[in-house]
């Protein structure tokens, strides 16, 4: 029998618009990934100069953070954190 842990994470969801360029969606992925977030969901809709992107993620460290990375790429015209759900119970 082995051991069980659990670990909690809280999901966020976080809306952006930016101006729709070559590898914007890669960056702000990068910034997820870097940042040690999970995309549990993503929606991206071309509103011809900008992207709207949704994102629900998944992590243990402080969203805020993340946020502010986010913010400071060079495209990116607006960060919302749209809401914040209670930790999500997980064994493993």
């Amino acid at each position: 029998m082995s051991p069980t842990t659990t670990q909690s994470s809280t999901c966020h969801q976080l809306a952006c618009r930016m101006q729709a360029e070559p590898a914007a969606l890669e960056r702000v992925c990068q910034v997820i990934r870097i940042r040690g977030f999970r995309i549990d969901q993503m929606q991206v809709v071309n509103e011809g100069e900008v992207l709207a992107i949704t994102l629900q993620l998944t992590g243990d460290r402080p969203v805020s953070m993340l946020c502010s990375q986010i913010e400071k790429l060079h495209s990116v015209l607006t960060l919302t954190l749209a809401g914040q759900q209670a930790p999500a119970r997980q064994t493993a």
